[in-house]
């Protein structure tokens, strides 16, 4: 299995591995270790590259990650030095976690599930069971996420046995249980004092890094789903 340095440390910029395995269509590197994030959760994938040529895509297959690269890849057995998009990577952190703020602030002021969302580097979209949305809420809303963001809470990731962290009360904060069966291993993401749930992907150390947010618009998805989309800014 890959080792996953992302999930214990998304401040990595470069780091050193060696081929496992090169194969599928297009060809794709299995590595021992990869800072890569391969996307997921609404969380796009990370851009940069491996030996100077430019990562392309990630991909899951038969659950092993494959780089693919922009040009020859180099043989099994060869050592690489990957470099992540550093500037990229750290808008995206800086968006997730005011994703995990919102969320947050949603789930404990109004009880609201998550029932979608996906997000760029400083801008996003989250889904909330709500059966009514309106101008004056949304603004409350803003307000509140900013005010958290602006406590500076501290951020902690931890890898728990599943058994172990499906004992964490309101862990899956979304309206369907997207972990498969066959996970034995959660990663939680807490943001002290204000939110813990389960995720895979990249966050800051302290909401204080993310800056503020500003709602750049809502609309009704459906009865009881209704959309926001928010900015990410700095401070």
């Amino acid at each position: 299995m890959t080792t996953l340095l992302y999930q214990t440390d998304s401040y990595l910029k470069e780091f050193d591995a060696r081929v496992e395995g090169v194969s599928g269509e297009p060809q794709g590197l299995v590595l021992d270790r990869t800072a890569f994030y391969p996307g997921g959760g609404g969380q796009p994938a990370d851009a940069g590259t491996i030996n100077g040529k430019p990562v392309t895509r990630i991909r899951r297959a038969e659950g092993r990650l494959f780089h693919v690269l922009g040009g020859e890849p180099p043989a099994e057995g060869d050592a690489i030095h990957g470099v992540i998009d550093w500037d990229r990577r750290y808008k995206l952190m800086r968006t997730h976690t005011a994703m995990h703020v919102l969320c947050g602030v949603v789930f404990r002021d109004y009880g609201a599930l998550v029932t979608g969302g996906e997000m760029e580097p400083l801008k996003g979209r989250m889904d909330f069971e709500f059966e009514r949305l309106e101008r004056a809420l949304v603004s409350t809303i803003e307000n509140a996420v900013n005010h958290e963001i602006a406590a500076g809470h501290e951020v902690r990731t931890k890898i728990l046995p599943r058994e172990e962290a499906f004992k964490i009360p309101d862990l899956i904060r979304t309206k369907i249980n997207l972990l498969p069966v066959g996970i034995q291993e959660v990663r939680t993401v807490e943001i002290v004092g204000l939110d813990l749930q389960a995720d895979g992907g990249t966050h800051v150390k302290n909401t204080s890094e993310v800056g503020r947010i500003r709602v750049l618009d809502y609309k009704s998805k459906g009865a009881s789903n209704k959309r926001i989309y928010v900015e990410v800014l700095d401070a």
